[in-house]
């Protein structure tokens, strides 16, 4: 008989999203760190890499002209100008990944979340992170020490925009603290796994349930 553990579902498309500094990719590389049956979806970028960056694995880093190449032949589930730079998100490896029943992770704003929704809304759940206040977040950015003042007071300036977007998503995280806020996120993702109609092979196992109930004694 099939066991509870074994019953086949279909992978979720689990999204991350927040301004700049929020901790969205900080909580990503924790929940990768921590759960076997999750993937990154690794994003197509045209910007350079930052220090310790390494292509294929943080980024693809492609040009311009490749991304619009990627664009034409319809290789994304979404793209967004960020920054003045291009992301998108390639389709195979994901589709790849959903197939065999693992869990996939987006590390990507709301532009791009707004865009997967219109196509991918059944398999998709989408969580922000909040700063616990503003002032917070600058700090953050200012720590990590890879931005000139100019780029931190650039995404302190669109940081407004991207929270009013907060109420796009289903579920809303603050992070006041990085353990905290990884707890609430990792739950989220329990729960939504084992959702009734994301588990497939349920009606099976609900079945071989009752057959052994039946069966004479």
């Amino acid at each position: 008989m099939t066991s509870p553990a074994s019953i086949a579902r279909r992978g979720i498309m689990f999204v991350l999203s927040s301004p700049s500094g929020a901790g969205k990719t900080t909580i990503s590389k924790l929940m990768l760190a921590a759960d076997s049956n999750l993937h990154i979806s690794i994003s197509v970028t045209t910007r350079a890499p930052r220090p310790g960056e390494v292509n294929g694995k943080d980024y693809i880093f492609v040009s311009k002209e490749t991304f619009a190449d990627m664009i034409m032949n319809g290789e994304f589930y979404e793209h967004a100008k960020v920054f003045d730079h291009y992301y998108g998100t390639p389709k195979k490896n994901v589709l790849d990944q959903l197939s065999k029943g693992h869990d996939v992770l987006f590390d990507i704003d709301w532009q791009g979340t707004r865009q997967l929704k219109t196509t991918e809304r059944r398999d998709l759940v989408s969580v922000f992170i909040l700063p616990p206040s503003i002032a917070e977040l600058e700090q953050r950015l200012r720590k990590r020490a890879q931005d000139s003042d100019d780029v931190v007071r650039g995404r302190m300036q669109k940081c407004s925009d991207e929270i009013s977007h907060w109420d796009e998503y289903d579920y809303v995280v603050v992070n006041h603290d990085i353990d905290d806020a990884l707890k609430r996120v990792m739950a989220i993702l329990h729960a939504e796994r084992v959702r009734r109609t994301r588990q497939e092979g349920l009606v099976t196992f609900v079945d071989g349930l009752m057959t052994e109930f039946n069966a004479p004694k």
